[in-house]
């Protein structure tokens, strides 16, 4: 087996270098820099270049890099100069390289990586520490309530069946189908399946089609829990870069990756990526199922972002599942936990009616079903109006608490780069050039929690971020950004305290 699992040719790497001189004041592959006065050699700001695209995560860990002479064809420049650019990113750990099989990217020895476990905050903790760990918000009262009297009223039936129900209750797998329906994506019951959560579903869907050490695509950076889940089930993760600026999915990398890497699954969250905010357009979906389609591999694709949109101007995408007709390509994964309440562990699967029966029978050997009650309110909800009702107010919650953020994240911290999502929960801060893991170690001790970036992408990449929830408004938001504005003070000056960090969730 090769020891990369994804290549970088030398057109694309020349081209991500090449957005660093906008973004970034830097021209890589120039014959030379000044920086601070000093004139820096061009083998250094090579080197320079492509380590930062490493560290954010623009460039993948494990992907193989271009020989030496087409790179400094794509760059013009010497062929010495890109050797010692090479040996300078091995020398750091950024590189490894082996006869026969090239030079592929790394992270060094000791750089954390983001594959410790996610441990809520502690209840008696939450009334001195800021929790921007976990993306969720309080329940939309007075529905939640209203959910669970319905869903009362309707349990003495099933109360006298056994209770299990391997595929989801007939009732709310017939709401959920027509809700599709009614998004202009015909739905029959038999390709719903109701699980417990987005994580259920998910991870149903894995069990069912990857074994351990198969390829499985993933947008970099992407859903920390999601990763963590699928390494625990021992697939291979390949990392996909984000296209810049929100602007959804780089489509010329997916090619190359599903071509090159052939994976059996991908996972994608098209709609208010979580953690960036962006959202995949029309004909990016389009073209990612063809791709996919082409490749055999199947699309995971995440829907538990897709009904809140934040600002109305802009205009409602289709889900990817209407550009896979057949139903061979995409598996829809749904859930009400982030756009209703995280506490009502409802999540649901649409795919075709065989995936269906396969994900069912193979849930035997899971958690057998999920509680009827729960399911119960879920559907009094969709079948009432109340679940138009509830969003509503998640979404007026959402858009208050995040314009609160970013107004204070402004004030505080001038110097954190980030785009204003149009929807979501959560907002994707560049830190300043700062380690997002020290800010993230830093601010806990402060009493503000927030999760850094490497916990959002394959081994280590994202160190310059951090995410940021919209779950705080007014005052605690303005009290959050002071709190990370000392804790970035505190990494930028190397200085320290003592207190014991809590420990980092992420949801």
């Amino acid at each position: 087996m090769s020891p990369w699992t994804s290549a970088v040719g030398a057109p694309q790497l020349a081209r991500l270098l090449g957005s660093q001189h906008t973004r970034d004041g830097v021209a890589a592959g120039a014959a030379a820099s000044l920086t601070g006065g000093r004139r820096v050699p061009a083998y250094r700001s090579l080197a320079d270049g492509v380590r930062l695209l490493i560290l954010e995560g623009r460039v993948p860990v494990a992907a193989r890099l271009p020989a030496e002479r087409e790179l400094a064809a794509a760059l013009a420049v010497s062929r010495t100069t890109v050797a010692a650019a090479y040996e300078a990113l091995r020398g750091e750990g950024f590189l490894e390289s082996r006869r026969g099989a090239g030079s592929w990217t790394a992270m060094p020895a000791g750089s954390p990586l983001p594959t410790r476990g996610l441990d809520p905050l502690p209840p008696e903790a939450a009334a001195s520490v800021i929790d921007l760990g976990c993306a969720a918000l309080p329940a939309p009262e007075p529905w939640l309530t209203r959910a669970m009297r319905g869903a009362l009223d309707e349990l003495p039936p099933y109360a006298h069946t056994h209770g299990d129900y391997p595929a989801g209750l007939p009732a709310l797998r017939q709401a959920l189908a027509d809700r599709y329906t009614a998004r202009g994506i015909p739905t029959m019951p038999e390709q719903i399946m109701v699980t417990t959560g987005a994580m259920g579903a998910v991870a149903a869907a894995c069990r069912l089609m990857v074994r351990p050490g198969e390829r499985v695509a993933v947008e970099s950076p992407s859903y920390a829990n999601i990763l963590q889940l699928m390494r625990e089930a021992g697939a291979r993760l390949v990392p996909v870069a984000m296209a810049d600026r929100l602007a959804g999915w780089d489509i010329p990398s997916w090619r190359q990756v599903l071509s090159a890497a052939a994976p059996r699954l991908a996972y994608v969250i098209a709609d208010f990526h979580n953690p960036t905010g962006a959202l995949a357009t029309e004909d990016q979906r389009r073209q990612l199922v063809d791709a996919a389609r082409s490749a055999g591999t199947v699309l995971i694709a995440d829907e538990t972002m897709a009904e809140l949109r934040l600002d109305d101007e802009v205009e409602l995408v289709r889900p990817v599942c209407a550009f896979d007709p057949a139903g061979s390509t995409v598996i829809t994964v749904g859930s009400a936990s982030k756009t209703f309440w995280a506490g009502l562990r409802i999540g649901w699967v649409r795919a075709a009616p065989d995936v269906i029966r396969s994900l069912v029978a193979a849930r035997a050997y899971a958690d057998l079903g999920t509680p009827v009650i729960e399911q119960l309110a879920v559907a009094w909800l969709l079948n009432t109006g109340g679940w138009e009702e509830a969003i509503g107010i998640r979404r007026e919650l959402a858009r208050g608490n995040r314009d609160a953020l970013v107004d204070a994240l402004r004030r505080h911290l001038p110097d954190w780069e980030f785009t204003v999502p149009h929807g979501g929960l959560t907002l994707w801060a560049r830190t300043g050039g700062l380690s997002g893991s020290r800010i993230a170690e830093a601010g806990a001790r402060l009493g503000v929690r927030v999760p850094s970036g490497p916990r959002f992408g394959v081994d280590g990449a994202f160190e310059g971020y951090v995410r940021l929830p919209f779950t705080v408004g007014g005052a605690v938001a303005d009290k959050a950004a002071t709190r990370l504005a000392a804790a970035a003070d505190l990494v930028a000056t190397g200085a320290t305290i003592e207190a014991e960090a809590p420990r980092t969730y992420v949801a």
